[in-house]
């Protein structure tokens, strides 16, 4: 009998059928079938209703585990008697009734003959239970035969502890008892008509093991009793130690811990300083991260726990992501496919229902049945973000390229690159299978930096790009970063566009003939080279060759820089220059700097620099082996930009310090602010007249040539205008002003964003504010920037004042502000 819906165990039941739960890594109904067919029953009725396709797919006809089974469909609810009645054509010999979504290891052979040695018409096993309320009450006499049924009863009416577990062994006889019309019910209806009718009817006690799994309490004393072993249920996997199993194709790492009893799934991962402790069971494709804690739970297939995560006595269903820190208490249960963000905690007893995503931090004390208490959106601020195989897997690349080109004519052509990863490898196959479904063209430049890739799709008639790398602080994460028709990042209404057509699934998809094809474009690298150098201004005197030192991470810049470098004069050391994923994720952008400044200090270079994987952000390294900041690098940049062009038009964040305008302002030359997003950065700078951009982080663009930020277009800038200057770099950094910026973050729920700068704003009123990103007001010596994260629930502050002290103090007047306003 498997049409129950298991309403009591909802999360975990409201996508799938009770007797489909997993308990140890198997259906509830196939511990059944196999006890079944353990005591000779070959020949399987299975009675269904709820989702009844998902235990036909599953089971099918049985033959693979050697029973034949056919299954009779509930359309309305007929009891347990009368979906028995359901199925009589195939019950023309005394059968065996036994629900699907029990954990058993009862004999059914002795009740059988029990049945027999009685001569009985039906007999009920009955169990030995200590509370019985929640259970049907059988009373039996000295020989077995039942005196009376109470369904349910009171304490006060608690003559036995033996229940009906729901087994029947019946005679075909039996169908003249159950109405033939309407819900009829075995216990309720049929058995008392029975015994009012004097026939033989008998009762059983079994021994063994018997659990109804009726809530989630049960479900995790169940798997209890599974790795304690006492219950008889086949357990698949090796056996590590005694409690301990192992499944095909896991990997455990060795500074991991397991605690048994506790059953490891296939194919999954432990990683290192991970611990997965007593009576835990994970399912296939589970992947516990470092750190990462997992006791007293059960974790549905493809579940991802981050690092430092912890998970004790929940039940978590098929395809959760539990974030790095987060939390959940015994007795929380998520339904499946819930996004638990990072820091995140649900406490003991919450139910989290399926596709629901609770945002990173928050607390969560309440069961979340419709709403989500976050919001999720496919583009951060760099594109598309996650974990490589778990947020992002090759079904959501090939979705995401039909729905980003299914916004592309028929026939359109579009730019790919990727990193030297494994991983971006294989997403960047996947989003051209999807790019070719919906008809269009992919010129793959295969390895490629950033910078190589938007000049490319700038000067053809590529209508886009897409690139995929690994993301930099966080080698188990990659990012699909979206290109428009001029090489410059999809900006918000793009993102928007792609995102509606996604979540609608309105994809296109074209006849065989036009499906799209595939080509590599020859020589991109060389007309990026040539294009580079023609856009430096020829010099009246030539100059002798800057000796420099380079370090280019590991990355696809590897396959540019040799270029680039033959075309400048320049005496160049070049350090970690051949192109390898495990350099590239090992790389320690602050150490790699530092050894740089060790090199530059050692040979007497006038220069140092180090490159970023994807040749898109620079580190700069004066002639005495300092290391500059980022704002001493664009100031320094300002400084020689506007001493070069007169007049110059330059694009800063709102948030550069106003050391950058008082340079601008002593050069004649204008700023025009942006908003922190690249994409705004880049729209401004690709105007007319604009003679440089650049963001706080390394970021410098040169839209003469490219509006995008480009690594070695700037170190190539850097050589020119030190040369025309006549001045060493670290004259130039010590002629800076200075500037001292602050900043905080300040935790904000995703619904009391806006509460909070509409606040901001009313309280603010009299002060002098900036709205271009976020909220910057103005204040003697300085300023304040209040600017709501777009990926994480956080409020950002930043501020400038005359010294560290005074700006930090700054930062932390304005995110008491943000804290007034959110309690």
């Amino acid at each position: 009998m498997a049409g129950g819906e298991g309403t009591r165990l909802r999360p975990l039941t409201s996508n799938q059928p009770k007797p489909m739960l997993p308990l140890a890594n198997r259906p509830l109904m196939e511990h059944v079938v196999l006890l079944l067919r353990r005591h000779g029953f070959e020949e399987i009725v299975v009675t269904v209703a709820f989702m009844a396709n998902a235990i036909r797919s599953y089971f099918d006809d049985g033959s693979e585990l050697g029973v034949r089974m056919v299954y009779a469909t509930e359309e309305t609810p007929l009891g347990t008697a009368g979906s028995v009645l359901n199925a009589r054509d195939e019950l023309d010999e005394r059968f065996l009734v036994i629900s699907g979504d029990v954990l058993t290891d009862i004999d059914l052979g002795a009740i059988v003959r029990f049945h027999q040695e009685k001569g009985a018409l039906a007999t009920l096993a009955l169990h030995s239970v200590p509370d019985p309320l929640e259970f049907g009450i059988v009373i039996t006499r000295e020989d077995g035969s039942i005196e009376r049924f109470l369904e349910k009863p009171t304490w006060g009416q608690v003559f036995s502890d033996t229940i009906n577990t729901g087994i029947y062994v019946l005679e075909p006889d039996v169908f003249d008892y159950i109405p033939g019309e309407g819900a009829s019910d075995f216990s309720g209806d049929v058995f008392p008509a029975v015994l009012a009718a004097g026939r033989p009817i008998y009762g059983c006690v079994a021994d063994g093991y018997w659990e109804d799994v009726g809530t989630t309490e049960a479900y995790l004393k169940a798997h209890d009793d599974v790795l304690d072993q006492r219950v008889r249920v086949k357990i698949d996997g090796f056996p590590l130690r005694p409690g301990v199993w192992l499944g095909k194709g896991s990997t455990v790492d060795p500074a991991a811990e397991v605690v048994g009893p506790a059953l490891i799934g296939p194919n999954c991962s432990v990683g290192p300083g991970a611990v997965v402790g007593q009576y835990a069971v994970l399912g296939a494709n589970v992947r516990i991260a470092e750190a990462a804690e997992v006791r007293h739970s059960t974790l549905g297939d493809n579940c991802y726990v981050g690092a430092g995560a912890r998970v004790e006595g929940a039940a978590v269903a098929r395809a959760c992501d539990l974030r790095e820190g987060s939390r959940c208490e015994p007795g929380a249960v998520l339904g499946e496919n819930c996004l638990i963000g990072a820091g995140a905690e649900v406490k003991a007893g919450v139910k989290v229902y399926p596709f629901k995503t609770v945002e990173a931090g928050a607390l969560v004390n309440s069961s979340i049945v419709w709403e989500s208490k976050g919001t999720r959106s496919l583009f951060g601020r760099d594109g598309v973000r996650g974990i490589a195989n778990v947020d992002i897997n090759p079904e959501l690349a090939v979705r995401l390229s039909m729905a980003w080109v299914s916004t592309l004519g028929r026939g359109s052509s579009i730019t790919a690159s990727r990193d030297t990863s494994r991983t971006a490898r294989m997403l960047k196959r996947a989003i051209m299978v999807g790019c070719n479904a919906a008809g269009v063209n992919v010129g793959d430049l295969e390895v490629a930096t950033v910078p190589v890739m938007r000049h490319h799709i700038r000067n053809t008639s590529s209508r886009g790009g897409v690139t995929v790398r690994l993301a930099a602080d966080d080698p188990n994460s990659v990012v699909l970063r979206f290109f428009d028709s001029e090489g410059l990042d999809l900006d918000e209404n793009g993102q928007r566009k792609i995102e509606r057509m996604y979540h609608r699934e309105e994809f296109r998809r074209v006849l065989a003939p036009e499906i799209g094809d595939i080509d590599f474009p020859a020589r991109a690298v060389e007309q990026y080279t040539a294009d580079l150098v023609a856009s430096v201004p020829p010099r009246d005197e030539p100059t002798l060759g800057v000796k420099l030192v380079l370090d280019l991470s590991y990355g696809s810049a590897s396959f540019v820089m040799p270029n680039v470098l033959a075309k400048i004069d320049a005496d160049v050391l070049v350090v970690n220059l051949s192109a390898h994923t495990a350099g590239m994720i090992s790389v320690d952008p602050t150490a790699n700097a530092q050894r740089v400044a060790e090199l530059v200090r050692a040979s007497g270079s006038q220069l140092g620099a180090v490159v970023d994987a994807d040749c898109e952000h620079l580190t700069v390294v004066d002639d005495e082996g300092s290391v500059l900041s980022d704002d001493q690098a664009l100031l320094v940049f300002l400084l020689l930009v506007t001493a070069n062009v007169k007049d110059a038009r330059v694009v800063l964040p709102v948030s550069v310090p106003n050391a950058a305008a008082a340079i601008c302002e002593a050069a004649g030359a204008t700023i025009t602010y942006a908003k922190l997003s690249s994409a705004h950065l880049m729209e401004l700078a690709a105007r007319p007249g604009v003679a440089f951009a650049a963001n706080r982080s390394g970021g410098f663009m040169w839209p003469r040539f490219l509006p995008a930020y480009d690594a070695a277009a700037s170190l190539v800038m850097l050589v020119d205008l030190l040369a025309r200057s006549g001045e060493r770099l670290s004259s130039l950094v010590r002629g800076l002003p200075s500037a001292h910026v602050a900043h905080l973050t300040v935790a904000t729920p995703w619904e009391r964003k806006g509460l909070v700068m509409r606040g901001l704003v009313e309280q603010l009123a009299d002060h002098k504010t900036v709205l271009i990103d976020g909220v910057k007001v103005l204040e003697p010596g300085g300023w304040a920037l209040v600017l709501p994260d777009p990926e994480v629930p956080v409020t950002h502050v930043w501020a400038e004042a005359e010294s560290n002290e005074a700006a930090e103090q700054r930062a932390a007047e304005y995110a008491a502000l943000i804290g007034r306003l959110l309690a």
